[in-house]
């Protein structure tokens, strides 16, 4: 009999942004297929997502990976339920109106290693600032790239654990990085951008590292961490038309407040129109313009119309799935017209 290590993951009540958690099961001949991990519970008082006097929750498994970190281990990531199985309020994946997989979702996840010594950025000194930004996107060599060490070992770690994980980079503010995660289905997207936030945290305990997910945690002339949600559906991968694309942008302008609801908190800090963003306030969409709401990627535009968007705005902090559920409802709510 082979005995395995379930850590189950989910994300608790805090508001305005939620936390991973996480807890280890030891099961018995496990297969290593999601449909084979049980159903658990936890204690939702402790989370803010049950009073204490009814505080059971129930997790419900719907993604599990190998664990490359632990011996005879996977990692099990679930949606959180009442104790009657509906949909707990803070489970945003059951949102997502994406049965068939037909949306595609990459999401470039930024963000900063932080240290707890100085409560700056990594390579911060401790009495100012480094010098001004230019030299530390896509950098290397000491003092311009820093905590390249945990970088390598977080990617290492997802590859392993079969996270579609497609590159990573030195980001324009000293101490941020990037990762992107695509899928093909959104929910998927969703579990592995959850999954490789879990590995990233997990592994920045060994440094003595935290990991910031604000999206303007320094302020002044720094650029803000982002999640830019690239999307695309059947229609946007074969139209052929840039009226098509243009309608299905326009679709986003009068929704802007119910995306901006679900894009992170404080974003207004992030997007002043300043440093690669467009103003909280206003909505554009451009071809390769990266200071536009939405950008058409010259990609898209040279392969004839066939590809995908980028929607700028969703902050570091955002939950994909609520990314995704708000794009999706957007996209299908665009009324099109295609040519003849």
């Amino acid at each position: 009999m082979s005995r395995s290590k379930l850590e189950y993951i989910w994300l608790d009540g805090y508001k305005p942004t939620q936390n991973l958690r996480s807890k280890t099961k030891i099961v018995s001949d496990f297969t290593g297929q999601v449909e084979d991990a049980p159903i658990w519970a936890f204690d939702g008082s402790s989370t803010r997502q049950a009073p204490g006097g009814s505080s059971d929750c129930l997790l419900r498994p719907v993604a599990c990976y190998p664990d490359p970190d632990r011996k005879d281990a996977f990692l099990v990531m679930c949606e959180v339920l009442n104790p009657d199985s509906t949909p707990h309020e803070s489970n945003a994946r059951c949102l997502i109106d994406d049965d068939d997989n037909d949306f595609w979702f990459g999401f470039e996840q930024e963000y900063v290693l932080w240290d707890p010594e100085t409560n700056k950025p990594l390579g911060f000194p401790k009495g100012g600032f480094p010098l001004p930004q230019g030299p530390y996107y896509c950098s290397v060599g000491t003092g311009k790239a820093v905590g390249r060490p945990l970088i390598e070992e977080h990617l290492n770690l997802c590859l392993a654990a079969g996270i579609n994980i497609e590159g990573i980079n030195a980001e324009v503010m000293m101490g941020q990085w990037e990762f992107q995660v695509f899928a093909k289905g959104a929910k998927l997207a969703g579990d592995q951008t959850w999954i490789a936030r879990f590995l990233l945290e997990r592994t920045a305990e060994k440094y003595g590292l935290a990991i910031n997910w604000h999206c303007k945690p320094v302020s002044g002339d720094w650029n803000g961490s982002g999640m830019h949600a690239n999307f695309s559906n059947s229609l946007l991968r074969t139209c052929g038309s840039r009226e098509v694309y243009e309608q299905i942008c326009r679709a986003f302008e009068p929704r802007m407040k119910d995306h901006i609801d679900v894009y992170g908190p404080d974003n207004h800090l992030r997007l002043t129109g300043l440093h690669e963003t467009q103003s909280i306030d206003k909505f554009s969409f451009g071809i390769s313009d990266r200071g536009a709401s939405i950008r058409i990627p010259i990609g898209t535009v040279e392969s004839g119309w066939k590809g995908w968007l980028e929607d700028r705005r969703p902050a570091s902090s955002a939950d994909p799935y609520r990314v995704a559920a708000a794009i999706i409802k957007t996209v299908k709510s665009a009324k099109i017209a295609v040519p003849a």
